[in-house]
């Protein structure tokens, strides 16, 4: 990751806004036959939608495209079984960055409507539904993947470029 990029902070109390914002978006399509996440970071998004929606069967899928911050090849590690090729399914992620995992799980689920919480610009052809987009350089610290600390003001890091 170059030091050019952008970093968006999003909490726990956010995230579940956001997640709830998206069942909202998605009430009116279903009935849905259930909920496929993508692991791991729709999971929680996926529980979320899952409630408001009143889903109770949920599916899982995992595709292994990142090790820590570095893209690699995707890799399907666990296919969602019982969604079949996706009709009446909703598929949930937490995030569509380049479109990289959304492409194998596309192929994978064609007919399921896909939302995520959040989408970046390369990403966002392939989603039916997301609730914010954020620019392409820019890298979302979900809540899972941070602790509180201080941070300098944004002029002091600036002045030190």
């Amino acid at each position: 990751m170059s030091m050019s990029n952008r970093y968006y902070t999003v909490s726990w109390d956010q995230l579940h806004r956001d997640s709830k914002a998206l069942a909202w978006r998605l009430n009116d399509r279903g009935p849905w036959r259930g909920i496929v996440a993508i692991t791991r970071g729709g999971l929680i998004p996926a529980a979320i939608v899952a409630r408001e929606l009143e889903a109770r069967l949920i599916e899982t899928v995992s595709v292994v495209t990142y090790n820590e911050e570095e893209r690699g090849l995707p890799q399907v590690v666990k296919p969602p079984a019982a969604a079949g090729d996706g009709e009446g399914w909703l598929l949930v992620d937490d995030l569509v960055d380049t479109g990289t995992t959304a492409k194998v799980v596309r192929a994978l689920l064609p007919k399921a409507h896909f939302a995520t919480v959040y989408a970046k610009p390369k990403g966002r052809p392939l989603v039916d539904t997301f609730i914010t987009e954020v620019s392409q350089d820019t890298w979302i610290l979900f809540p899972w993947d941070t602790e509180a600390q201080f941070i300098a003001p944004i002029a002091r890091s600036a002045a030190a470029r």
